[in-house]
Formats: structure tokens, C-alpha cells, sequence
């Protein structure tokens, strides 16, 4: 799968305040990337850089190859956004104001079928925006946001204000739209537990700096992750030894076992440490953690809204 979106030491200020500082980041065809961060961390910054709302300081922005300083048009052609709730005329059809937003764009009247079609709307498009659910104009926005057969959509918080019937919705049409169209999705979401089952990738920006990226398995995955669940005796003895280790950092403690974030190249080492000191290991293994403890590890436990 090639690249859709690249951005390349992407830097950005206000004035003399940095918002973000040498972002680089690349998502591929077909995939559900994750963005997240925490309020003021320069989430929604990078978002309308991408859309071109934003021109950055430095760096390059790329969208299927086209720059989207030096090629304005052909980059924004294969890309389309919702960068808060999608605001529609309220006394018309959604079919209506579909057809308007058609018109402006350039699509074809048909393409409309199409799109109502993909976001399973065909049963309610021609009641009126405003009787709809907030999950159902969600999905009018993604089929407003699709009519001109972007390549990547960008999605700002497109979960927000739903309940849990609707968040699903969103997380599922999101995945068909990945899996069956080939569409690329930037979304950023302030609820990790969705993030976790939609994405493939995750990149976090935390301070205006990308901190980690990788796929949703390597942030969850023990083994990957470097996160070992150790059982140890005695055990007050071995908490001790471990809070003295600066290349061991302590996750979690139970009752019996003590989990750990240790480089791979380092458990040799530190197992033969823990000899060295009578203490006994009973037991050792990977863990698998959610997506919400990489993020709040990570992060040292920043609030990620924004």
C-alpha cells in the first residue's frame, strides 16, 4: 500500500509560541490512523495545516504526491474533511443538501446514490436534516464529504456528542469505508477505547511533537511494547531494587507480580540483577495492555481532549 498522506518536518508557530515542531507522520491506502494527543497538543493545528486552513512555517505536506503548497488544487482534490459537526440546512432533505453540495463541488448527480448507498442512509436522505439523530448527520457529513471520491477523509472528533449506539455507527462505517472502498481515514477522537478497535495506526503528538506511531498492535501488545509481568519474591525487597534501576520502569503492581516497561536487550541483564540480590522470579511473561495505558504511559497521563 502506498502513502496517501506524508507530512515531512512539519513546523508551525503563533507568534514566537510553537504549536507544532518537526512533525512527520504517513498514512497509507485503506487505513484507519489514529490521532491523538492531549488538549493543546497541537491536534487540530495539524489538521487544518492538512486541509490547507493552516500554511505552515516549514516543512512539506503531501497528498498523493501532490504538495500542498505548490500544488493547492490537485492535492485538495483527493482529500475532504469534517473538522466539527457537519452544519447543513435544517429545513431540507438530506438528499437536498447533498444535491447542493454536489453542485459546488462538481460532482455528478448520480454520485449521490452512491454515497447515500455507502453510509446506509437510503431509507431516511429525503426526511429533513433536522429531524435527524446526531449519529445520523454524522453520517450525511461523511456522505457530503465523499462526493467528490476523495482519496482521505479527516475526521476531527466525528464521535463526539454520540452515545454509544452512534459511536458504533461512526466505527463501523469508518472500517466498511477502509475496508471495502480502499479510503484512507484521519481521525482524531478523545475516546481511546474506540481508537483501539478502529485504527490499524496510532500516532501520538504530545507538546507539538510526534512521540510514538506505530500500529494499534505494537502500542497494545506486551511484548512489542516492552510492558513484562514479573512475580517475584520477596516482594517488597524486589520493588525496592526496581525503583533504584533508571532503565526499568515500574506499570503496574499487584498483589503477587510487578509489571514492568524493560528493553528487550535489558532483561538479561536485569534478571541476573535481581539474582545477584536473592530475589527469586516465579514467573515472567508478556501483557497485553489497552491502548489507554500506552497512551496515558506515554504521555505522563494528559487529558486527550483537543
Amino acid at each position: 500500500m502506498g502513502d496517501v498522506l506524508v507530512l515531512e518536518n512539519v513546523y508551525k508557530s503563533f507568534g514566537r509560541r510553537p504549536i507544532i515542531s518537526d512533525v512527520s507522520l504517513s498514512v497509507k491506502e485503506g487505513e484507519v490512523f489514529g490521532f491523538l494527543g492531549p488538549n493543546g497538543a497541537g491536534k487540530t493545528t495539524t489538521i487544518k495545516l492538512v486541509l490547507g486552513l493552516l500554511s505552515a512555517d516549514r516543512g512539506h505536506i503531501s497528498v498523493l504526491g501532490h504538495d500542498i503548497e505548490k500544488d493547492f488544487e490537485k492535492a485538495m482534490r483527493n482529500i475532504s474533511g469534517i473538522v466539527e459537526n457537519p452544519d447543513m440546512y435544517g429545513h431540507l432533505s438530506g438528499y437536498d443538501n447533498l444535491l447542493i453540495h454536489a453542485r459546488a463541488c462538481g460532482a455528478r448527480k448520480e454520485r449521490i446514490d452512491e454515497v447515500v448507498q455507502m453510509v446506509g442512509m437510503q431509507m431516511r436522505i429525503r426526511d429533513k436534516f433536522k429531524s435527524y439523530s446526531l449519529g445520523m448527520k454524522q453520517r450525511l457529513g461523511v456522505a457530503q464529504a465523499l462526493l467528490h471520491n476523495p482519496k482521505i477523509m479527516i475526521l476531527d472528533e466525528p464521535t463526539n456528542g454520540l452515545d454509544p449506539a452512534g459511536i458504533k455507527e461512526v466505527r463501523d462505517l469508518l472500517r466498511f469505508l477502509a475496508e471495502t472502498h480502499g479510503m484512507s481515514v484521519f481521525v482524531s477522537s478523545h475516546i481511546l477505547q474506540e481508537m483501539q478497535q478502529m485504527c490499524d495506526t496510532v500516532c501520538i503528538i504530545n507538546n507539538g511533537i510526534i512521540v510514538k506511531q506505530g500500529s494499534v498492535d505494537e502500542l497494545t501488545k506486551g511484548g512489542s511494547a516492552g510492558i513484562y509481568r514479573y512475580k517475584l519474591k520477596p516482594m517488597e525487597k524486589a520493588v525496592d531494587l526496581i525503583k533504584e534501576n533508571a532503565d526499568v520502569r515500574i506499570v503496574n503492581i499487584g498483589l503477587d507480580y510487578i509489571d514492568m516497561r524493560i528493553n528487550e536487550d535489558e532483561i538479561e541483564m536485569f534478571n541476573r540483577k535481581l539474582f545477584e540480590n536473592n530475589i527469586v522470579i516465579t514467573g515472567l511473561g508478556t501483557i497485553e495492555t489497552s491502548l489507554e495505558q500506552s497512551y496515558m504511559e506515554i504521555t505522563g497521563g494528559g487529558n486527550v481532549i483537543g
